[in-house]
């Protein structure tokens, strides 16, 4: 057992697929079996996207189902909703006091926001929220309040922990030493997880498989993956094929490398593959989707688990807010 403390945010703006689960999800359930790890689902960042109460609630539930489902260890792992931590509110407030304003100018998230409206010819902040502008502080209080030593992140969202650090040392500068400074795990490069049609997989492409899609809807997403025209007697680049691109992430080193060599010495149609890919993707979620499922239908078990992860978190979020108040309010 790691004497780190791990935390990761996870929004609820849509139901998670393949690709959250290989570049997200699964390295989140293998890092929590050994280190005390903070989950919390980030129901407060998903409000300047989403403003229907509904859809926030049954994405919280589905993410909490999912990671319940692949297996969270809830030792040691924290699993909560944000907005149950009334703390990480409060410590916004306050490190707004001490954030320059050109930090958040910096944002990439709020640059690319006033990128777009440039392009388009609209006023630059237009539709720009200050939920959206103030993310990084509200970001930054995630991490500090529980006094994280470690924030996985995929390479773009570095930023986020380095501003986390940047805040922090303005905060210790002026009140003196306050707050760890949080370092980013940049995750394992898994590569672009393709999607339906080839690229990148995406909602906002429409060529995602959810991850917990029912076994026929599973069977006739895969089988919906576009490939090439190869007859099947033909060589195949199996570095080229979305079939095995998403096999390679399921399947062990031996069932990788038998099937790349089928791939490359011809003799297999890609209708064939398909069917490898999915037996191989079912057998893999099928335990985890009937718990999921369970789960989903059992929505007072979620809350039981989220309300007993929000008292464990709220433990340490008030020790480190009533530290930050004393320092700055005496």
């Amino acid at each position: 057992m790691s004497d780190q403390i791990v935390l990761t945010g996870i929004k609820p703006t849509g139901t998670p697929h393949m690709g959250n689960y290989v570049g997200a999800l699964k390295p989140l359930v293998e890092m929590a079996k050994t280190n005390k790890t903070f989950v919390f689902i980030a129901d407060l960042h998903a409000l300047n996207i989403i403003h229907d109460p509904n859809q926030i609630r049954q994405h919280t539930y589905e993410i909490a189902a999912i990671l319940i489902a692949l297996g969270l260890n809830l030792d040691n792992a924290t699993l909560f909703r944000q907005s149950d931590i009334v703390q990480v509110s409060q410590l916004a407030t306050m490190l707004m006091n001490i954030t320059p304003k050109g930090l958040m100018n910096r944002a990439h998230s709020y640059k690319a926001a006033v990128d777009k409206n440039t392009a388009a010819g609209l006023d630059t902040d237009a539709g720009i929220n200050m939920g959206l502008y103030t993310y990084p502080i509200l970001m930054a209080a995630d991490i500090l309040l529980y006094d994280t030593d470690v924030v996985p992140v995929g390479a773009d969202q570095k930023q986020h922990v380095e501003f986390a650090r940047d805040i922090a040392g303005y905060f210790n500068h002026v009140y003196g030493e306050t707050f760890k400074l949080p370092e980013p795990m940049i995750g394992a490069d898994t590569g672009i997880i393709p999607g339906l049609d080839g690229r990148k997989m995406s909602k906002s492409y429409d060529n995602v498989i959810p991850l917990f899609a029912p076994e026929s809807e599973l069977k006739k997403k895969i089988m919906r993956i576009i490939t090439d025209s190869k007859l099947p007697e033909e060589p195949k680049n199996p570095d080229e094929s979305t079939i095995f691109q998403l096999y390679r992430h399921f399947a062990c080193e031996s069932e990788i490398a038998d099937l790349r060599a089928r791939f490359e010495r011809g003799g297999m149609g890609y209708g064939d593959a398909k069917r490898i890919l999915f037996e191989k993707i079912n057998s893999v979620l099928s335990a985890p989707r009937t718990e999921y499922e369970r789960l989903m239908a059992n929505t007072a078990e979620l809350d039981t688990v989220l309300a007993s992860g929000a008292a464990r978190a709220r433990s340490v979020a008030e020790k480190t807010y009533e530290r930050v108040h004393r320092a700055m309010l005496g």
